[in-house]
């Protein structure tokens, strides 16, 4: 399994993603709502950036 793009780690299990970042949001995708759910992460459908809740069963990184 390939890793995904781009790890975001967030305070609350609800995030959007619009495929933006390093590039224009006119570049990205539609904004789409998601939730984390007791894995302790949520992938985009459409640009497969994973959002990782911050102390969560999926966060690898020690807290800051």
């Amino acid at each position: 399994m390939q890793p995904p793009p781009e790890v975001l780690r967030v305070k609350t299990n609800a995030v959007s993603c619009d495929g933006s970042g390093d590039v224009s949001p006119a570049l990205g995708h539609p904004r789409v709502y998601l939730r984390i759910d007791e894995k302790g992460f949520v992938e985009c459908g459409y640009c497969d950036r994973r959002f990782v809740l911050i102390g969560g069963p999926a966060d690898d990184q020690p807290a800051a």
